[in-house]
């Protein structure tokens, strides 16, 4: 499974961006597509997750009501609406495949490369 991630940048808080990350192989086996998040020296932390065959949605508290996690199955791609940006998600941004949901980043075996956002106050 290869994953690519893109659309991070900059944005001004209260704004708006979306990430996509392109997933190819044998993503069938491996049915739960996640993006976390991570800032130097921190955790590697789950903001989302969505299963590829039924889409049921996770989201971590924090973004709850302002993030949006989609796919398309056709595209085999995954995306990240991102609303209401504070300074406080300013990270660098991971999409992971896995076997089974988790929040715990080891049980995603494959990530993409990763897409900085920095939102400025």
């Amino acid at each position: 499974v290869q994953l690519q991630a893109s659309g991070g940048g900059l944005v001004q808080a209260g704004g708006s961006l979306r990430l996509s990350c392109a997933a190819s192989g044998r993503t069938f086996s491996r049915p739960v597509m996640a993006w976390f998040r991570q800032n130097p020296g921190k955790e590697r932390d789950l903001v989302a997750s969505v299963t590829w065959a039924a889409g049921t949605t996770y989201y971590a508290d924090s973004v709850k009501g302002r993030f949006n996690i989609s796919r398309d199955n056709a595209k085999n791609a995954v995306y990240l609406q991102m609303s209401s940006l504070t300074p406080e998600d300013t990270a660098v941004y991971y999409c992971a495949v896995g076997g089974f949901w988790s929040t715990n980043k080891n049980a995603y075996p494959y990530w993409g490369q990763g897409t900085l956002v920095t939102v400025s106050s």
